[in-house]
C-alpha cells in the first residue's frame, strides 16, 4: 500500500499541515519538527507527490537543464550534479535540449518557463552567455543561474558560477613548455564559446609569457568534436615544419588529434605530445591517456544549482562562485625528442 502525508504525520506525530511545510522547506519550522518529520519521511520510505505540490501551491519544485552541447560526457556529468542537488532540496529536473543559433530560442524558452511553472534555470554554454536570451529572461523576472567561462566577476551578473578556463589553458601549455616544447600548435573548439576564446588567450599568455613564438599555421580553427580534433591534426602532421605537441581546446578533440597522429604511424608521447582539457572519460579512454587540465563538470552544476535553489532572485547580487581548473599529467605529454 502506498505511503500518504497521513502516515507520515502520525509517525511522527505531528500534524499534516507541519508534514507539508517541512517538505515544502517553509521557514519557521524547528528544527527538532524538521528531524522528527524527516526520520519518518525516511522510514516510511514516503514519497511526495511533486506534480500535485506544483498544482497545490503557487511555489514550483522543478529545476530546468538547458543546454546546446554535442558532447555527451559534458551533459551527463552536468545532469548528475544538477540532479543531486535537486534531490537534496526536494526539486525535480526538466531537461530541454535545444538549439542555441535557432532565432527563435528567445521565444522557446520564456515560453518552457511560463508553461512548466519552472522554478528556475541552469543555462550552460553557449546559453548562458547570449545576452539576447539572458535579456528576455531578465525581462519575464525568471530565475536562473549561468554557468560561463570566465576569471572575474566583471560581466558576472545575477547567479553565475565560473570557470577559469584561462587558468586551466595557462597551466597545461606551460607544462608543455617546462618539458622543452616551443612548437606547440593549438585546435581551437566552436568561436561562439566563451570556452574557447579563455582557452585560446591562456595559451597564448603562456607563449607570451615564455617568449616563444606564436605561428599562425599552428592555430587551427575547429569545432568540439573527435572528426575536428583528426583534422585538425591531419593539418598539422602534413607541416614540413610540424609542431612537436598540441594543445586541443578540450579532450574529445585530443582523442581526435592523438588518433589521426597514430595513424600516421607518428609515436605519442616520443615524436608528437598531446594534451586536452575537461578531464573526461574521453581523457582515460584513449592509448596513451591524456594529459589533460581537470574541470568537475558534475560539482560545477551541483554548486549552480544549488546557488539557484537557495537564493531568490532579489538575492542574486551574490559574488560569482569560481572553479580554478588544474592539469592532469599522464602519459601523451614527454620532453621532445
Amino acid at each position: 500500500m502506498k505511503v500518504t502525508i497521513n502516515d507520515v504525520a502520525k509517525y511522527a506525530g505531528v500534524s499534516i499541515k507541519t508534514v507539508s511545510r517541512v517538505t515544502n522547506n517553509e521557514p519557521s519550522v524547528k528544527q527538532e519538527t524538521i528531524d522528527k518529520v524527516n526520520e519518518a519521511i525516511k522510514a516510511l520510505n514516503y514519497q511526495p507527490n511533486l506534480a500535485a505540490r506544483n498544482l497545490a501551491g503557487t511555489k514550483s519544485y522543478v529545476i530546468g537543464f538547458i543546454y546546446d552541447n554535442p558532447n555527451a560526457y559534458y551533459i551527463i556529468d552536468m545532469q548528475n550534479g544538477i540532479l543531486s542537488a535537486c534531490r537534496d532540496r526536494g526539486y525535480e529536473l526538466l531537461i530541454h535540449p535545444c538549439n542555441a543559433k535557432s532565432e527563435s530560442i528567445c521565444e522557446e524558452l520564456t515560453a518552457l518557463v511560463k508553461h512548466s511553472r519552472l522554478a528556475g534555470l541552469v543555462l550552460t554554454p553557449p546559453l548562458s552567455e547570449d545576452p539576447r536570451l539572458l535579456q528576455a529572461l531578465d525581462d519575464m523576472d525568471a530565475n536562473y543561474v549561468r554557468i560561463i567561462a570566465g576569471s572575474g566577476a566583471e560581466g558576472a551578473k545575477g547567479l553565475t558560477v565560473l570557470v577559469d578556463d584561462r587558468h586551466g589553458a595557462v597551466e597545461i601549455t606551460e607544462h608543455l613548455i617546462k618539458l622543452g616544447h616551443k612548437k606547440i600548435a593549438f585546435i581551437s573548439g566552436d568561436q561562439h564559446h566563451e570556452s574557447t576564446k579563455e582557452r585560446f588567450t591562456g595559451f597564448e599568455q603562456a607563449m607570451k609569457r615564455a617568449k616563444l613564438r606564436l605561428e599562425n599555421d599552428y592555430i587551427i580553427e575547429g569545432n568540439y568534436s573527435f572528426e575536428s580534433g583528426v583534422a585538425g591534426a591531419k593539418q598539422l602532421l602534413a607541416m614540413k615544419n610540424r609542431p612537436t605537441a598540441i594543445v586541443a581546446c578540450n579532450d574529445e578533440i585530443a582523442a581526435g588529434a592523438l588518433f589521426a597522429a597514430r595513424l600516421a604511424g607518428v609515436d605519442i608521447p616520443a615524436e608528437l605530445s598531446i594534451v586536452g582539457f575537461e578531464d573526461s572519460p574521453f581523457s582515460r579512454q584513449t592509448w596513451p591517456k591524456l594529459t589533460t587540465v581537470h574541470q568537475p563538470n558534475q560539482r560545477i552544476a551541483q554548486m549552480a544549482t544549488e546557488l539557484l535553489i537557495d537564493n531568490r532572485r532579489e538575492q542574486q547580487q551574490l559574488a560569482p562562485r569560481v572553479f580554478t581548473p588544474e592539469p592532469v599529467v599522464r602519459d601523451s605529454s614527454a620532453k621532445p625528442a
